[in-house]
């Protein structure tokens, strides 16, 4: 990972952590999860999207337990490393494979913060 790509991961998660989530914006946060992240993991989040079954390992449900701790546990950590960092080559591959082109998108730390919070609380209305 680049110094740039590790710096701003470092801010998303420190600002994440370090300021109230009742600062996120719902509304955007659900945008840019149905935008980047639906395709795969569903609108309900639990890996039901039409990408889930074709990437290898298939798109693991976020609603489980043990998801929902380490969102709580870590705060932005897992939201942040997968976007800055997509599980190596996983994500780009699987969305190349079946023709699936996402426009550049220029993280801010507001979206890390919204994107977790539009996620919690999806994942705490699941359960």
């Amino acid at each position: 990972m680049s110094i740039r790509k590790t710096f701003i991961a470092s801010l998303g998660i420190l600002s994440l952590v370090q300021t109230s989530l009742s600062f996120a914006d719902n509304v955007n946060g659900k945008n840019i999860y149905l935008q980047r992240c639906a395709m795969c993991h569903g609108a309900d989040i639990k890996g039901t999207g039409p990408l889930a079954n074709k990437s290898n390992p298939p798109t693991p449900d976020l609603t489980t337990a043990t998801f929902k701790k380490r969102l709580s546990d870590y705060p932005g950590v897992i939201v942040s490393s997968v976007i800055l960092r997509p599980n190596g080559d996983l994500i780009p591959r699987t969305l190349r494979e079946n023709g699936v082109k996402l426009s550049p998108f220029t993280w801010k730390v507001q979206d890390f913060r919204d994107l977790n919070q539009y996620m919690s609380g999806v994942i705490s209305k699941s359960r």
